[in-house]
Formats: structure tokens, C-alpha cells, sequence
């Protein structure tokens, strides 16, 4: 996996070989006839286009139909992508990625390093109106905060093709973690000719061009994703899945159903049930760490009900929510009880302690009983609180739990379930008071999780606005060593409770047993069906 403590040269060797990718199929191995593999989605995609796509399905989908610079192995280490390898400037902020030569969109175009700097400027451009134009700036590209304000014109990015196979990438200040951030989806090359020709309807399927292992046959919007090989990717020969569906069940019980009827070959597993099925079906039930994290977040900013702006109320319902019921009796698939906002298994990472997370949960409620009566809150003068959340039975289960725990401190719950758009499309306009809500990390270090809550975020949906985290995240951005300050925004995100932490993420799945190269050893359980096949049973 990732270690942020290589040495520039190190890195570069990470991803030198192999230049060609291997057949993933081991030697002996007796594939099955059938070579198509249906997977399970929650909602439906907003985007497939992956400078505007900010779901992780949407980039499960994405990581299928394009390439970036890198992958990932099933153990979380980069291979090359589109890159065979790339060079650091002595002073760590210049890369230099060499891009192989074989690398063709599915119209059959070359794919050069121009499409990659149109890519990248695309997504901090303003007019793009991208929710990630942020990963610039996370990323340091040169540049980024004045391209993205429309302070600078995006030519003005810290980005240039040197030649049609040279991508050079100028960063404001180290980051040894930089090569990990161009696996994520937004800094994935897109056609510069399609988009002009046809606008927001470039990612229908009868207009897309992709550099990925598929192609886009159909999609209907909350109902399915058809993709099939493409002929014109570079390590086609080696791709063995010849068809990918990708079936929107908005209700995690009939995807189970429909799993156990031999209509999917993956899905996640409803609350509760991963004990029966693990004893029941031990070889296709797994649970795995997985690198997100499961939240409430409240409305801290000027849209926010007034009530939120007491710092006592806010710890009051992270206090007053039993994690270890919720992790133990309604889910059970092997996810932690959350105090913090980083998941646990972030590599490098160590949650700090505070003094909540130390607390006995009988002396958890004991404080946030004292803490609403300081407040002038209680059973006889509650606190009335909208929590939405979108369509699941899970987080349904969830959000009933947790208002039955808050109620005898004082809290009217109503809960507010919508679908997936209505839901993220009202956090976006901070249209909400509680909102449930999970972030998967972008690339495997602390960062991608704590960066989300400074003002320059394009995800603090809450407007959680603070000097002292602000600063302490760009300290972290030059430190020989970020821990401590991860540990310190830790501490000031307990202190502030911006947020209700409830629990970090398993991948608790079913996985059909004659199903492989899904990854096992990687958080980040980043998937791409270009490794994976189907054996004979």
C-alpha cells in the first residue's frame, strides 16, 4: 500500500512496471463461459461525466469507462494507467508523467497529454460549475485557488503537455502522497472534441468517447448501466469480463432478493442480516475495512436554525447517540463505532484522544442531560430538528434509532427521507438542518477526510467555518510529519461538533463464489473490472 514516507524516486519505481499490463487470470485457471458481471447500485448517477460526478458509484461506473494517469491493485499499490511512470524535481514540485504510446479513445483517437491539461482545467474552470474543482487545490496544482475564484484564467494552471506523451504537473508545495490523489475520477483525461460537439449531452451513450476498458451502451437514468469491452483500449487483450450491468434498486433488502435469485453477482448486504448470511453462505458473505465514514451533519451556517449555533446542543446529540447499539444490534457487519471523522484504518493515521470518546456512554448521556439543561433545553422545552436522509432502509433503521436515543434529552426528531439528488442537491444549497451523510476518502491518507471541513472545501455542506482549522490544515500541507495536526483539527472538530460521528465503514458484501479480482487488501476498495473474470464452477 501507499507509504507518504517514499523517497521521490521510490514512488516512481512503484509504477515504472509493468509498462503492459498482465492477463489476470492465473495459470491453470479454468474460466467460466459466461463472462458478465451485474453489480448493484443504490441510486441513481447524477453524473457521468468525471469532472461533474461526485458519488462513489458515479466513479465505480467512471473507472470502468475512462483512465487516468494511475490505478490501483488489489493491495491498494499504483499501476500504471494511461502513465507508465512519472520523475519529481529535486525540490518535490514538479512531476513529470511519461504517457505510453498505445493509449486510444474508443473513437480511436490517440490519448496525449493535452487531454489530461484540457481535463484538469476543465475542473477548476468556474464556468464548469464542478462540486470537486476543489481537488485542485487540494492537490497544490499551481494556480488552483486563483482559476478556481476566477481570478486567473485556466490556462494559467499549473498544468502543460511538454509533448503528446509528456504531462507535466507543477505543485505549490510537497505532497509525498501526490501520486495517489490522480487515481480518483475527476483527474481522468475526457475528449476535448465530443464535449464542444455536444455539450452537456456528451455522456449519452451514443456520443461518449472513452479511454476506458468498456464502452457505454445504455443508460437509463435509476434504472441501469450497460457497459461492454472496448476494442480499442490499449490492454484489451488482457480484459476478460465482457459485459458489465449495473442495476439502481433503491431498497437494500430486494437487492438482496434479487442477489439470491441470480440476478446480481454483488450487492451489499441490509443491516443486520451479515451474521445469518456469513453462517448461511460463508464463502460469498465478506466484510472488509472500507475507507468512509458515516455521519450526521448539522447546518452550522447562516441558513442553519438558530438552535445549531449553541455549541451545547451540538455535543448534546453526538453525546446522546449509542454507537455501540448501532454498530452491535441494527448493522452488524463489522463496522466501528465512530468518535471521530477520519476512518480508522487510513494508512498513517491515529485518532487522537478526546474526552467524549473516553467516556462510558451512561456518562456520555450523563453530560449532554447537563449540557441541554445549561442550554435551557430538556424534555418539557425540546429542541424540534429536521434530520433527512435518502432512500434506505438502512438509514432509515439508523435515523429511528437515533431520535428514540435523543428524545428523552430534550430532542424532537421528524425524520425526512428523499431520494439520492433531492437529498445531496439540498445539502449543497444548505437546505437542511441534519443531514445524513458518508464521505469515502479520495486517495489513502487523512487529508482527503479532514480537508473536507476548511473553508476553501467544496463539501462543507454545513458551513462550518474556523481560523484555527483552516490553519492548522495548511500547516499539515508543508509539515515533515501531518499527525499532529490531523489530531489537532481532530480535536477541534470534537471540541466544535460540527458534525455527529456514527460509525466508520465495512464493505460488507455477497459476492457470487465463482467471482474474482475484486480487491480484498485494499480500504479504499477501489474495484476495476478490467482484472476481473469469472471461474467454472
Amino acid at each position: 500500500m501507499f507509504r507518504p514516507t517514499l523517497a521521490a524516486s521510490a514512488l516512481a519505481l512503484l509504477v515504472a512496471t509493468p509498462a503492459l499490463a498482465d492477463n489476470p487470470v492465473p495459470e491453470g485457471t479454468t474460466l467460466a463461459e459466461d463472462q458478465t458481471f451485474t453489480f448493484w447500485l443504490l441510486d441513481a448517477i447524477k453524473s457521468m461525466d468525471p469532472q461533474i460526478n461526485t458519488d462513489v458509484e458515479g466513479s465505480d461506473v467512471l473507472r470502468q469507462l475512462f483512465e487516468g494517469l494511475y490505478n490501483e491493485d488489489a493491495d491498494g499499490s499504483l499501476v500504471p494507467g494511461v502513465a507508465t511512470d512519472h520523475e519529481v524535481s529535486e525540490d518535490q514540485t514538479t512531476y513529470t508523467f511519461t504517457l505510453r504510446d498505445d493509449a486510444t479513445w474508443s473513437n480511436g483517437d490517440p490519448v496525449t497529454a493535452q487531454d489530461f491539461v484540457y481535463a484538469w482545467r476543465r475542473l477548476a474552470d468556474p464556468a464548469t460549475a464542478s462540486e470537486y474543482a476543489w481537488y485542485m487545490e487540494l492537490m497544490q496544482v499551481v494556480n488552483a485557488p486563483e482559476v478556481i475564484s476566477g481570478d486567473m484564467d485556466p490556462e494559467e494552471l499549473g498544468v502543460r503537455a511538454v509533448d503528446d506523451h509528456t504531462f507535466e504537473v507543477q505543485i505549490a508545495t510537497p505532497l509525498p502522497y501526490f501520486p495517489q490523489m490522480v487515481v480518483h475520477a475527476s483527474t481522468f483525461p475526457v475528449h476535448q472534441a465530443t464535449i464542444e460537439e455536444h455539450g452537456d449531452n456528451w455522456t449519452r451513450p451514443e456520443n461518449m468517447v472513452g479511454n476506458g476498458a468498456y464502452v457505454l451502451d445504455e443508460h437509463i437514468l435509476g434504472e441501469r448501466v450497460e457497459m461492454s469491452q472496448s476494442d480499442t483500449y490499449w490492454d484489451a487483450e488482457n480484459v476478460v469480463l465482457t459485459n458489465l450491468t449495473a442495476l439502481t434498486i433503491n431498497d437494500v433488502n430486494q437487492g438482496l432478493t434479487r442477489y439470491l435469485a441470480g440476478e446480481l453477482d454483488r450487492v451489499d448486504v441490509p443491516a443486520g442480516q451479515f451474521p445469518r448470511l456469513k453462517e448461511e453462505y460463508p464463502e460469498q458473505a465478506t466484510s472488509t475495512p472500507y475507507s468512509c465514514s458515516y455521519i450526521y451533519m448539522l447546518n452550522v451556517g447562516d441558513s442553519g436554525p438558530e438552535v445549531l449555533n449553541d455549541v451545547r446542543v451540538r455535543k448534546a446529540l453526538a453525546y446522546g447517540i449509542d454507537r455501540d447499539i448501532i454498530v452491535n444490534r441494527i448493522l452488524q457487519g463489522g463496522q466501528e463505532p465512530s468518535y471521530n471523522w477520519t476512518h480508522w484504518a487510513t494508512a498513517g493515521f491515529e485518532a487522537p484522544e478526546t474526552e467524549w470518546s473516553t467516556m462510558s456512554q451512561e456518562d456520555r448521556m450523563a453530560e449532554a442531560q447537563a449540557l441541554m439543561e445549561e442550554a435551557g433545553y430538556g424534555p418539557d422545552n425540546p429542541v424540534e430538528l429536521t434530520l433527512n436522509y435518502n432512500t434506505s432502509e438502512d438509514h432509515k433503521r439508523i435515523a429511528i434509532a437515533a431520535s428514540q436515543m435523543l428524545k428523552p434529552l430534550g430532542f424532537d426528531i421528524t425524520l425526512n427521507n428523499m431520494e439520492w439528488k433531492v437529498h445531496t442537491d439540498r445539502m449543497q444549497a444548505q437546505d437542511f438542518e441534519m443531514a445524513r451523510y458518508a464521505w469515502c476518502g479520495d486517495y489513502n491518507e487523512a487529508s482527503t477526510y479532514l480537508d473536507l471541513f476548511t473553508s476553501y472545501s467544496g463539501h462543507n455542506n454545513g458551513e462550518f467555518f474556523n481560523e484555527e482549522y483552516d490553519a492548522v490544515m495548511k500547516e499539515s500541507k508543508t509539515a515533515e510529519d501531518p499527525l499532529p495536526m490531523y489530531q489537532e483539527a481532530e480535536r477541534i472538530l470534537a471540541e466544535e461538533m460540527p458534525i455527529l460521528p456514527i460509525y466508520h465503514y465495512a464493505q460488507v458484501d455477497m459476492v457470487k463464489p465463482d467471482i474474482r479480482g475484486l480487491p480484498t487488501e485494499n480500504v479504499m476498495q477501489t474495484w476495476y473490472a478490467k482484472d476481473m473474470y469469472r471461474v467454472a464452477e
